[in-house]
């Protein structure tokens, strides 16, 4: 069934873009997503259904002669929404010119493609999300023999082989533990051959390069020891440079992308920075996929509303359309307004992280944007749970059959609370800068400055009051120690998303597609409304859909 197209019927989204991009890039950005968003609508959506019921990877693990060839089959489908996607330069155009405009183009462009994306296909945008990071890493850190053999594939646009990317880290005795990492690199001449394994690798066999930390022979123990390596999957013949996929994980969801289990057996590695630096890159890298995680968050969650503001605008019960109904309107516009600040809130730190790896932001603006980049992936990845149980939940019964969308978004969607770092890890992340760097003061103080420019109205007096509650519990809590951090950390990293996402809402309030919804958004988020009060929510609904 054709859907709308993605973009166009996005008004946050154009408005964001319009509000953060020069005339001209705008122009281009919206001619170009405007092609994007029916084709994600329809074509790759389509795909997407294929690959997730029936097209799924395999594994032929052996060719026809009984050798070792790790080769991962896709469908055609798969096949040419990579090609599709990749040639949009939702990865390139970060790092070379845009043809029509002769510069680069930036994240804020890159993500919107990207959260347009994740509304059809969330599990492929994982193989981007780990292109954007080997290219990240590349760009920003390869030697120059290193980053002209790869880069150029790597930020391929149809212009020339394209090498999807991809970055191992896990390790069976590891996990989350990095350091606990013992795949072991050895010199040979100017490069190294890897030896080991890796537990959890995500494209793996699709990449044409991957980014993988290893222990060079001598080196210390634990984290510091580690080096950051560019791996071809291939050698120049297009034989397999040493690597092995053992078997292929069967996930739950994202099943568009394949995850397996590679083994490393004397495969050509080269160094990639600072060696004593490896970790340090990897996790410049995390931030990166970080973002890209809560953008994926983001796409299911509006595909989630619009599944369901769709079958409740259809579906007939006891005389009335479903949205007829308080309660159901209730329901669709506490989403909504969640959905929308959510998003206005993400490209705001989106574009402070435009400003970071351009080198333009202060010291005090990194340490910002690490932080900002925990709560928010945090709490959407959480929020696309929600968002697909309540899209369920408005379908009824046929919200867990698979002819519907649904079942899938809820599968997708659980995934994002584990990669890229659980709750417990970003919870340390927060307990870490705090210590460190003071990041709280920072917190604070830039959203104290965002509100002064906010009014007076009722509702920053209540924000206003939030924040002066919050700013007593962080200064006590810096004051905790570790295991008091450890058990606090988490509910207070919920209150600081609450707070921030509160002041974005002041600052969008007047906007006309807005309105009641930051209203809305804080008296849900606050639980400020009483029994018997006006119902705003219905109130918002019949204005702009009645």
């Amino acid at each position: 069934m054709e859907h709308d197209n993605f973009f166009v019927i996005d008004t946050s989204l154009k408005d964001i873009l319009e509000s953060k991009l020069d005339r001209e890039f705008y122009s281009f950005a919206e001619k170009e997503l405007t092609e994007f968003g029916d084709l994600v609508a329809n074509e790759i959506d389509e795909r997407a259904r294929h690959t997730d019921r029936e097209g799924e990877p395999k594994l032929l693990k052996y060719d026809k002669y009984g050798d070792d060839q790790s080769f991962i089959w896709v469908n055609e489908g798969y096949k040419k929404t990579v090609k599709q996607t990749y040639e949009t330069g939702i990865v390139g155009y970060l790092h070379k010119d845009i043809p029509e405009l002769g510069r680069k183009g930036n994240y804020i462009y890159s993500f919107a493609q990207g959260y347009l994306l994740s509304q059809s296909e969330a599990g492929f945008y994982c193989p981007v999300t780990l292109t954007m990071a080997t290219s990240f890493l590349l760009d920003h850190y390869a030697n120059d023999n290193v980053k002209n053999r790869f880069l150029p594939h790597v930020a391929a646009t149809g212009d020339t082989e394209l090498y999807e990317g991809a970055t191992f880290l896990t390790e069976r005795q590891g996990g989350s533990d990095v350091g606990a990492n013992v795949v072991r690199a050895v010199a040979e001449g100017e490069h190294f051959r890897l030896f080991g394994e890796k537990y959890f690798a995500s494209n793996a066999g699709m990449a044409g390069i991957a980014m993988v930390l290893a222990r060079k022979e001598g080196a210390s123990d634990g984290s510091k020891g580690l080096t950051l390596f560019a791996v071809p999957w291939k050698n120049e013949d297009g034989s397999l440079n040493g690597i092995k996929i053992r078997r292929l994980k069967d996930k739950l969801g994202v099943r568009a992308v394949p995850s397996g289990e590679v083994e490393f057996d004397d495969a050509k590695a080269y160094v990639v920075g600072e060696p004593k630096n490896g970790l340090k890159y990897m996790l410049e890298a995390l931030n990166l996929s970080r973002i890209c995680n809560t953008v994926a968050s983001l796409g299911i969650m509006r595909r989630a509303y619009n599944e369901a503001y769709n079958y409740a605008d259809k579906r007939t019960a006891f005389g009335s359309k479903l949205n007829d109904f308080p309660m159901v309107q209730d329901t669709l516009v506490r989403l909504r307004a969640k959905l929308e600040i959510e998003l206005y809130a993400t490209f705001d730190l989106i574009e402070l992280y435009d400003r970071v790896v351009s080198g333009k932001a202060s010291d005090e603006e990194i340490i910002l944007n690490r932080l900002l980049i925990s709560l928010l992936k945090r709490e959407t990845a959480e929020q696309a749970i929600h968002f697909a149980h309540e899209a369920i939940e408005m379908h009824g019964g046929n919200g867990y059959i698979e002819d519907f969308v649904t079942p899938r978004l809820l599968r997708d969607a659980q995934v994002l609370t584990v990669w890229e770092g659980t709750a417990n890890i970003l919870a340390l992340e927060l307990i870490r800068l705090v210590n460190k760097y003071s990041a709280h003061t920072l917190f604070l103080e830039h959203l104290e400055k965002r509100l002064v420019a906010c009014g007076n109205s009722s509702l920053v007096g209540t924000v206003r009051a939030k924040l002066a509650e919050l700013k007593e519990e962080l200064n006590t809590f810096s004051g905790f120690h570790e295991s008091l951090q450890t058990f606090e950390a988490k509910s207070l990293a919920t209150k600081m998303t609450r707070v921030y996402e509160s002041v974005i809402a002041l600052e969008v309030e007047s906007k006309p597609h807005i309105g009641l919804l930051s209203k809305i958004y804080i008296e849900d988020t606050w639980s400020l409304r009483k029994i018997g009060d006006a119902m705003v929510t219905c109130d918002w609904f019949k204005e702009k859909y009645k």
